[in-house]
């Protein structure tokens, strides 16, 4: 790019390959903008909710994936333009920060937008209205925190965490069992919380899936699942009060760095070898045994040999476990990873009340629990169901309902779902406008319009007339100054939002109109496009 001036001295600028480029500015760049937002924003629209649509995606390779997450949908569908990249990354953001609320935050956005298209049209500078954004998302926020109320929970009395994780689930295809669900959920969040740091390490819940059973068969294990079995079938299926010994080093003989050529010419020397070989294995499995181990759980490979001699030794063992989940049998043990064989002590060991193998259906498939272990910290979430994606579907649910628990932990506060906080947001919102002169309090306004937009899309996806419903609940709400009327979305008959137990965590929802409205400033803020032609 140069600028350049002609002969009265007005500057004009030159642009590189000017023919391949296209630009857009002023009004048009922002409306063209604007409508790459929208449009991001009504695809996800219609899957809010409990009565929400799901959304079914093929990837390039031809795998299908049906889901009502927001996150999972933006990020499956191919995307081009940059606008509608940025709100990708708004629902990627909610996903990673809050892990809920992933669609909410994009129609949210698109709304702001849309009555921000409004605004430009009445000849209001963009700058404007985007200050008057901020404004209100202030109001909002402080809004937000006076009518949250406080959660008061314990490890004995966690009903609270449930009520708030069956709000999540309830917009998922895993409705129908939502409480059950919802109370692994927090009791797998309970297992792992660290109550007095008020902190949770989500890496030590492992969601583990298998084909088959149905959706009720999902549980809870206190302990590590491994998709593996033992490495000979005569092994025992069960060993209660198992030492564990966890290597990282092969079950076999040690193989020279360089290249090298035995020559075997007589039986003898065919013999020997064989024995030393038989020698080393005998040692591996001889110091295994010498510290107590009960069995042994190995990163790599074993070849039939040793696993032959481990058999007779009464060592039962099992083999190919990956590096991720040797961690995890680490953690929940109280064992140690060892390297080498050389190093191998009592004190490395891990210890587990039951280690068995249990197998699913006729196709015999099996699978190893290890449970009842000393440091029970690490838990498997084990989910049932009958195809594939409903098992994917599943586990993203579980993940929302973890994060939703997670975040009750760090922080008590929680609102009214079903819109409540939304409207009681726009009405205070709207109260806030008339404070401020000049320009400004157009924008709060429409903020405040932008609020409605998701109650509205409740109301339309549940099937009932969204203006009516939502200025009957808008009006119960000022007449009676209760923040708590939403809408009845199930068709309960009362829009009391305590009585159908419809929580939402106050970070979430707080979070939500911070990064719809730092994206929608971002998105006011451009009034010069130029970007390379289509052809």
């Amino acid at each position: 790019m140069a600028l350049a001036f002609d002969e009265y001295g007005r500057p004009f600028i030159i642009l590189r390959e000017q023919d391949q480029k296209t630009r857009l500015r002023g009004i048009d760049a922002q409306k063209a903008n604007i409508a790459a937002g929208k449009a991001v924003a009504r695809i996800l629209r219609s899957s809010l909710g409990p009565k929400g649509m799901d959304k079914m995606l093929q990837g390039p390779d031809g795998d299908v994936t049906i889901t009502n997450d927001g996150a999972t949908i933006l990020e499956q569908m191919d995307v081009d333009n940059q606008i509608a990249k940025l709100m990708v990354e708004l629902s990627r953001s909610q996903d990673y920060e809050i892990g809920d609320g992933t669609t909410g935050v994009v129609v949210m956005a698109g709304a702001l937008l849309e009555q921000a298209e409004r605004q430009l049209d009445r000849g209001i500078h963009p700058i404007r209205i985007a200050e008057g954004y901020e404004m209100a998302s202030r109001v909002a926020v402080e809004h937000l925190e006076r009518i949250s109320q406080k959660f008061e929970f314990d490890v004995n009395n966690y009903e609270p965490l449930v009520q708030t994780c069956m709000t999540t689930l309830s917009s998922k295809i895993v409705n129908r069992c939502k409480r059950s669900l919802a109370e692994i959920a927090v009791k797998a969040v309970l297992a792992v919380a660290d109550l007095e740091r008020r902190d949770v390490n989500l890496d030590l819940i492992k969601v583990e899936g298998k084909v088959g059973g149905n959706l009720e068969d999902t549980e809870l294990i206190y302990g590590i699942l491994v998709d593996k079995d033992m490495s000979h079938p005569q092994m025992p299926k069960q060993i209660e009060d198992a030492h564990i010994a966890i290597l990282t080093c092969p079950f076999e003989p040690p193989k020279p760095k360089t290249k090298h050529k035995v020559d075997i010419d007589t039986v003898e020397k065919f013999e020997t070898l064989r024995k030393q070989e038989q020698q080393y294995f005998d040692e591996m499995v001889q110091k295994c045994k010498d510290v107590g181990a009960t069995l042994v759980i190995c990163q790599w490979g074993f070849d039939d040999e040793a696993n032959h001699l481990l058999m007779h030794r009464n060592l039962p063992a099992v083999r190919w476990v990956g590096g991720v989940e040797l961690e995890l049998i680490a953690i929940a043990t109280g064992g140690r990873i060892v390297p080498r064989f050389q190093e191998l002590t009592p004190e490395k060991l891990g210890k587990a009340g039951m280690v068995r193998e249990k197998s699913f259906g006729t196709t015999k498939e099996r699978m190893l629990y290890i449970e009842h272990c000393a440091n029970s910290k690490a838990v498997t979430i084990f989910i049932r169901g009958g195809n594939k994606m409903m098992i994917e579907e599943t586990k993203r649910s579980i993940h929302d309902a973890l994060c939703v628990a997670r975040n009750l932990i760090r922080n008590k506060s929680i609102v009214y779902g079903g819109g409540a906080a939304e409207i009681a947001c726009s009405l205070a919102v709207d109260a806030a406008a008339d404070k401020y002169p000049g320009v400004e309090q157009y924008a709060i306004r429409a903020f405040a319009e932008a609020l409605d937009s998701v109650p509205m899309a409740l109301a339309e996806n549940s099937g009932l007339q969204p203006i009516e419903t939502l200025s009957a609940v808008k009006s119960q709400q000022l007449k009676e100054n209760i923040p708590f009327y939403g809408i009845d979305c199930n068709d309960v008959g009362t829009n009391d939002m305590r009585e159908q137990n419809v929580f939402e965590t106050l970070i979430g929802k707080q979070q939500q109109i911070l990064l719809a409205t730092q994206v929608v400033k971002m998105i006011l803020k451009i009034d010069d496009v130029i970007s390379n032609s289509e052809y």
